[in-house]
């Protein structure tokens, strides 16, 4: 199945095709060697929880060779990324990636940077000096970031976050708990969001600053992780910054509109995981279908039992529609539309797409569906975590609803 088509644009499918070319040299061939590392949860994490050292070793050495073979930068826009591919490209890239790797050669999810872990697009609005100095180990691979902004009392509502960054002589004082933060418990750099400007904040029109935080200045402590859905392990920490002195020059942009920064931030997330769970889907769909073909039940194949066939035929309907819906997005983003309400329908449409389709991908295979094995019940479980993620469902709707009522659905554009 070929995720990515030639119509605009060609570039895209040699992409695509260099990076089955690495999947094939540097990602299959680890998940072969070090199964069981990266297959046994008791060793692809620690007693904590949190990814052990040899895990983190093989993570780190796929980053370094996709750096050196000129992939791992690809999806993040210039100057932080190598070239521009656009809000499409950067969709169809993980697209595929996702598709071709499904969940078993997890290691292949790092051979691109992700926004919040690889050089942070918001470096982009860093004072010079301060950015050079972390983007060359950001970009070969060798160092990561996180991103701090949700907390235990502020989740989408960021308004209510209650850290803060208090003004000091040459730099400013930052306090405060980060809470569902990826690959907090590994980063070297974290972008941190604080309340600059108490009553801005409270207004609701300003006062939250972006601050660029190395994570072995004093005061930063990395706490547990939260494992989900029964599993020993999670990539998702608390970190805990108690009067962490941050220099002037490692404020990102203005202290006072760090908000704008964090939208930025939002919006590609939002692709990602458009991106992320409709391969998910099509990979799914790829194992019910070759389990239908060949599975034989009652004398006949499960393909040919109408139940079966049906079901599977309407997630393909789904998964093909939302993957348009999506594909319109970013290409309405290309061109400099305001897709802000697009963006919002195209990853509910998508996440709630993939929830149902893996579903019944893993209700074709039956018990089988459900073992590690096979990887299925672990794509559901992604899926079902990005419904909330960058947006939860509830407010993208939310956002839709209060532009369809003032504007109804307009045509322009299309």
């Amino acid at each position: 199945m070929d995720l990515v088509n030639s119509t605009d644009r060609l570039n895209l499918n040699e992409v695509c095709a260099g990076l089955d070319g690495f999947l094939a040299a540097e990602v299959y061939p680890r998940h072969e060697r070090y199964a069981e590392i990266l297959d046994n949860p008791r060793r692809r994490h620690d007693a904590s929880g949190v990814y052990s050292g040899e895990a983190v070793a093989l993570i780190k050495e796929v980053r370094q060779a996709s750096a050196e073979a000129g992939f791992y930068t690809l999806t993040l826009p210039p100057p932080i990324g190598s070239v521009d591919l656009g809000w499409e490209g950067l969709y169809r890239l993980w697209e595929h990636l996702f598709y071709r790797c499904g969940t078993r050669m997890w290691l292949g999810h790092h051979v691109l940077a992700h926004w919040t872990k690889g050089p942070n697009p918001l470096l982009m609005h860093a004072q010079e000096p301060v950015r050079d100095r972390y983007l060359g180990a950001l970009e070969s691979g060798s160092k990561s970031m996180c991103f701090g902004m949700s907390e235990p009392e502020a989740g989408s509502d960021i308004w209510s976050m209650r850290s803060r960054a208090t003004p000091v002589d040459g730099g400013w004082q930052l306090s405060g708990v980060k809470q569902w933060i990826s690959n907090g418990s590994h980063a070297d750099l974290a972008v941190v969001f604080a309340i600059s400007e108490p009553e801005l904040a409270r207004a609701r029109k300003g006062g939250i600053g972006a601050f660029l935080v190395p994570m072995d200045s004093p005061g930063v402590a990395r706490g547990p992780v939260s494992p989900m859905f029964g599993q020993i392990g999670s990539n998702e920490a608390t970190l805990y910054f108690d009067d962490v002195f941050v220099p002037d020059d490692h404020v990102v942009g203005d202290p006072l509109n760090g908000f704008g920064h964090a939208l930025t931030g939002v919006s590609l997330g939002r692709a990602y995981n458009c991106a992320k769970v409709v391969g998910l889907s099509y990979w799914a769909l790829d194992i019910a279908r070759a389990h239908a073909n060949t599975r034989t039940a009652f004398g006949s194949k499960l393909g040919d039992m109408q139940a079966i066939a049906f079901k599977l035929a309407d997630q393909a309907i789904e998964a093909h529609s939302a993957r348009v819906v999506a594909i319109d997005t970013f290409r309405r983003l290309d061109i400099g539309a305001d897709a802000a309400n697009e963006l919002a329908i195209a990853k509910v449409v998508c996440t709630e797409m993939a929830v149902r389709t893996i579903d019944a991908a893993m209700q074709v295979l039956g018990a089988m569906g459900f073992t590690n094995e096979v990887g299925l019940s672990e794509a559901w479980q992604m899926a079902r975590v990005v419904c909330v993620a960058d947006g939860s469902a509830e407010i993208l709707r939310r956002q839709v609803a209060r532009r369809f009522l003032r504007e109804g659905l307009p045509l322009v554009g299309a």
